[in-house]
């Protein structure tokens, strides 16, 4: 094989990149992401909001069914945590039912932040779905929910 060997182009395989779902949803990710970044205080990364509005809703749990909660292996949900923590958001306690467990909890800090943010996260939505009809943005939304 030579090694000048060009890659056939899409014109000769029939894929091209700007039709793909995993692409278009990369960038339709980053979007949000940025939007996010601009909208949400206490520089919330948009996985840490999501793992303390979960707290914020469900209530206090251990690690593990944190992650589950919110799609997150147990190394990410375990670096997210700590970081929090080391924010002063986010608290761990002896699970009163299982002593060799913790549960994570938020803080008042975590409370007040995650209060104030909640506001913020829904112009997220709002902005990143703008250049959509309403009904655009209600079968968009049916049809990921459909996939995940």
């Amino acid at each position: 094989m030579s090694r000048d060997r060009k890659a056939k182009t899409s014109a000769e395989h029939g894929y091209l990149l700007d039709d793909q779902i995993g692409f278009l949803l990369r960038k339709a990710y980053q979007r949000n992401s940025t939007i996010f970044m601009d909208l949400v205080p206490g520089k919330l990364t948009s996985t840490q909001f999501s793992v303390m509005h979960r707290l914020a809703e469900d209530g206090p749990m251990s690690q593990n069914q944190l992650g589950r909660t919110v799609a997150m292996d147990g190394a990410t949900t375990k670096g997210v945590v700590d970081r929090l923590i080391g924010r002063g958001l986010l608290r761990t306690t002896p699970d009163p039912d299982d002593r060799r467990r913790h549960q994570v909890s938020l803080t008042v800090d975590g409370v007040a932040l995650i209060d104030e943010a909640v506001g913020a996260a829904a112009r997220v939505t709002a902005e990143t779905l703008a250049p959509l009809r309403d009904r655009e943005r209600e079968t968009l939304l049916r049809l990921l929910k459909k996939i995940v």
